[in-house]
């Protein structure tokens, strides 16, 4: 994170708007010092949550970038990925859903992909899967999927799939992090996508109407994912002193050499 530049931007955007820093700050609810400690780059007290409000208030979107050993952590975050479409495409096969992953699409200019793409020839239901290792942008995501439900009887169509219902559902990588900030958005959760847990996973293997559900799958990354270590691990061996007979006496946590175990 550039607190540098992240203090100057905001600092501008605020000269733009003709406002003192004690405009921005009583809107944001801090004190004025908050604001100068922001715009002089002086980050270290200051609460992301902050920064994000601030930047809100004077119209502009707070983005934080985590980056490590170059390529590295796409490639995780890739690899973890991939690992939850695949748990969630066995699981909709073992179910009796046709199923095809990473489906490309370009319809009237729309341009797209869609994660998991599942039909149930039985009763004609076609499901749109987004998969999420983090929590997202809320709003975006659902902006996202509900353009490819949109077009998805058309993407099907082209697949030979006659679909009579369109649903869709939002896969998250479990964790207590997703929650809570699932929590934090609210309501907006909840109208977005009524249904969740045992409801999702019942309708999963015996689908009777439209669905619009929300399903945490259980950590794709850590089981069946194994991830290379990058750079040289070094191994320390536990150090061996000779005791004053000349016996040799282990600092580790286990008998002295040459005892017997009972």
């Amino acid at each position: 994170m550039d607190a540098t530049r992240i203090g100057l931007s905001l600092r501008a955007l605020r000269i733009r708007r003709r406002w003192r820093q004690i405009d921005v700050a009583v809107k944001a609810g801090v004190s004025r010092g908050t604001i100068s400690n922001i715009e002089r780059g002086l980050l270290g007290q200051v609460s992301v949550a902050t920064l994000a409000k601030v930047a809100m208030i004077l119209g502009a979107d707070l983005q934080i970038t985590v980056r490590w050993h170059g390529a590295e952590l796409d490639r995780l975050l890739d690899a973890g990925h991939a690992a939850l479409v695949d748990e969630m495409a066995q699981r909709l096969r073992g179910s009796g859903w046709d199923v095809e992953v990473e489906v490309t699409f370009s319809i009237w200019g729309e341009r797209g992909s869609i994660d998991v793409l599942a039909f149930r020839r039985v009763t004609g239901d076609l499901l749109v899967v987004e998969v999420k290792t983090v929590v997202p942008d809320f709003q975006a995501t659902v902006s996202a999927l509900d353009r490819k439900a949109r077009l998805a009887q058309e993407i099907g169509a082209g697949r030979g799939w006659d679909a009579r219902r369109i649903s869709r559902l939002l896969v998250i990588e479990r964790g207590s992090t997703s929650r809570d900030r699932l929590r934090r958005i609210g309501h907006a959760v909840d109208v977005a996508f009524p249904d969740r847990g045992a409801v999702v996973r019942r309708w999963l293997r015996s689908p009777s109407a439209p669905m619009s559900g929300l399903l945490f799958v259980r950590s794709a990354t850590g089981d069946r994912v194994a991830y290379p270590i990058a750079g040289r691990q070094r191994v320390h061996h536990a150090k061996r002193a000779r005791s004053a007979s000349g016996g040799c006496v282990s600092r580790a946590p286990r008998p002295a050499c040459g005892s017997s175990r009972a």
